[in-house]
């Protein structure tokens, strides 16, 4: 079985959790069939399983708006791709920056097309301030793709009933199968001197936040939240890759304003850090928190629980299949008004009760090995493949 794996993010230019999915999640399929990767960028893996090319960027369109560059970049690159693959079974794309190549790959080759919902663009409308008009295109690239979909995987039941309701797909060419996450890397990993390194104090407990400045990832409320938080707590907001250069600047304000009241110690580490000193933050963090105001599955929530870290989200999209309230963390509801206050009265609950903490901790690691290993998802993924092609067509 030959299967094209179309991205905008692999290694190693990874940014979200799409990028991680893709990573693992190749890595493992390769063991069930012959895979091959279009990856926005320069990578370079001409042989083994499997193989990887890099599709670099183009010549610069000239566009009257500055915010349709990426679009543009978008549609340059996914030519690139589709040109580039002879023989597919399967061409299985992953957010809608690759959704148009693996149309035309489908048309070009007579390849089964797969998408993996990681998140649907008509739930992020504020990506307009990133990409202008430009965002309508992307949204109608999507649905063209949904609507042309041999087979959609969605990480979760929430993202199946969103992919219906929007783009009216068969619940039938629909299954859930989850994200994942390697249990051999994320595990607790404790090293004092890494604290230092990024200036958090290891001798103050402290609730960590990892993720993009954006506002899909609800970083402006947790900051707002920080006023509500007991005094004297450290936070550590590993927070780089703003959208806009709006919210960049938001984020500044808000931060420095947090940091001038000098009730907290705040930390902001505003690089893109190595993942060995991600694993080391999480493992020696009280509680983990993801304020995400739109988020299908969440595999950020699974990176601090595999390091046996407590964790408070919010209960939107596919959070609760990974987040078990009471058992694993808090969940807390989500409401623009109330939401900074909700989430600092869970934070505050649990960075009060280490002994609840480490319990929520050891569960949370407990439900990780048990129901998220990459293989077991690899294989749930060839399977479905198979149920695609149909018997006797995958060989």
């Amino acid at each position: 079985m030959r299967v094209a794996i179309l991205t905008n993010e692999y290694p190693p230019h990874v940014y979200g959790g799409a990028g991680v999915h893709v990573e693992y999640l190749t890595r493992a399929l390769a063991r069930h069939a012959e895979v091959q990767v279009l990856s926005f960028g320069d990578q370079a893996l001409p042989s083994g399983n499997p193989t990887v090319r890099g599709v670099p960027r183009g010549e610069p369109v000239m566009v009257y708006d500055a915010r349709f560059g990426k679009l543009f970049d978008t549609l340059q690159r996914n030519l690139q791709m589709a040109a580039q693959i002879e023989k597919a079974d399967i061409v299985h794309c992953h957010t809608w920056y690759s959704h148009w190549a693996g149309c035309l790959v489908r048309q070009l080759t007579g390849a089964r097309l797969v998408l993996t919902t990681h998140s649907l663009e008509p739930h992020r409308p504020w990506k307009v301030e990133q990409l202008g008009a430009a965002y309508h295109v992307s949204s109608w690239v999507e649905r063209t793709a949904y609507e042309n979909a041999d087979g959609v995987i969605a990480v979760s039941e929430q993202m199946r009933t969103d992919v219906s309701a929007l783009y009216a797909v068969e619940p039938a060419r629909v299954t859930v199968i989850p994200n994942g996450i390697d249990a051999s890397e994320y595990r607790p990993t404790f090293n004092a001197g890494v604290l230092r390194r990024y200036g958090v104090d290891p001798a103050v407990p402290y609730m960590l936040f990892v993720g993009r400045v954006t506002r899909q990832k609800g970083i402006i409320h947790l900051v707002k939240a920080i006023a509500h938080l007991t005094p004297g707590m450290q936070i550590v907001l590993a927070a780089g890759a703003p959208d806009t250069p709006e919210i960049a600047r938001e984020m500044q304000q808000k931060v420095a304003r947090v940091q001038a009241a000098g009730a907290h110690r705040v930390v902001w580490i505003q690089t893109m850090l190595p993942r060995p000193d991600i694993i080391v933050l999480y493992s020696h963090a009280r509680v983990f928190v993801c304020p995400s105001v739109y988020e299908p599955f969440g595999i950020i929530n699974l990176e601090a629980m595999a390091c046996e870290t407590a964790v408070v989200a919010s209960r939107v999209g596919g959070i609760p299949a990974v987040v078990q309230h009471g058992t694993t963390g808090l969940l807390v509801p989500y409401a623009s008004d109330t939401f900074a206050r909700a989430l600092a009265g869970a934070v505050n609950s649990l960075m009060a009760d280490p002994d609840r903490c480490r319990d929520y901790g050891r569960r949370g690691r407990a439900r990780v090995e048990a129901h998220f290993s990459w293989e077991a998802i690899a294989r749930q993924t060839s399977d479905y493949y198979r149920t695609l092609l149909g018997p006797g067509q995958d060989s």
